[in-house]
């Protein structure tokens, strides 16, 4: 049984939102404050957050922040319809996804089910057998869930080890963004959906603390490769 940790200060839609997953059989915990949830998050043992942008007393953005300094549980934000800046920053500070206001309950509980598939398939790939990649200088091993550039580990989301995963297993090869969307995101990608570019661009930017040359690359209109570089 997932446990869930939702962060609003809405608190009927907190409710809704508690009875609607609960059908689904998952454990729900609710906070209405920033400083609280933040708390909650940080001593909790959750499998997803669900956050809210505004909160009082602190921010999702800046508890988003604090929490991706020792925590990488998967967020799926919750901002307002058109907030398109909230979005972009909150998927630059490490959010797996993000769900506009007001949604479709049905829309909420397909984003909560890809987002927790994908950690379970993360997870199951947490065994003796699975493949360790090694390719350009950069380590992926699944068995731990480590991620080494020039032998310096790299932290990653959940999302974003993800899609390096899925990179890497097809190094040299382009992979469609709509390859990427269906199978890390769990959805068809959409139109203006910079979802990925945003994740990918996070993992170039923890790439280039350690390496100057491009591990990614991207084809525009089409999707990306991970180059196969020199070991």
């Amino acid at each position: 049984m997932a446990a869930i940790l939702i962060i609003d200060d809405d608190a009927e839609l907190c409710r809704l939102v508690a009875d609607y997953l609960a059908m689904d059989g998952y454990q729900i915990d609710m906070v209405h404050d920033g400083v609280s949830g933040l708390s909650k998050a940080q001593n909790g043992h959750y499998q997803l957050i669900l956050l809210d942008i505004m909160l009082p007393g602190l921010d999702g953005l800046s508890l988003l922040k604090a929490l991706r300094q020792q925590n990488y549980c998967p967020v799926l934000m919750l901002t307002a319809r058109g907030d398109d800046i909230d979005r972009i920053i909150g998927l630059e500070l490490g959010a797996d996804d993000y769900l506009a206001k007001p949604f479709n309950p049905r829309e909420l509980q397909a984003r909560v089910k890809a987002i927790l598939r994908r950690v379970e398939l993360t997870n199951q790939d947490n065994n003796q057998t699975a493949q360790i990649l090694e390719i350009n200088q950069v380590k992926l091993n699944p068995r731990n869930l480590q991620v080494q550039c020039r032998h310096q580990d790299v932290s990653l989301t959940s999302t974003e080890f993800q899609l390096l995963q899925m990179l890497m297993r097809h190094a040299g090869q382009l992979v469609s963004k709509e390859q990427l969307s269906q199978q890390v995101l769990g959805r068809r990608l959409q139109q203006y959906d910079r979802s990925l570019d945003m994740h990918i661009s996070n993992i170039r930017k923890k790439f280039s603390q350690f390496a100057s040359d491009e591990k990614i690359q991207t084809l525009r209109g089409s999707g990306y490769l991970f180059l196969r570089g020199l070991n």
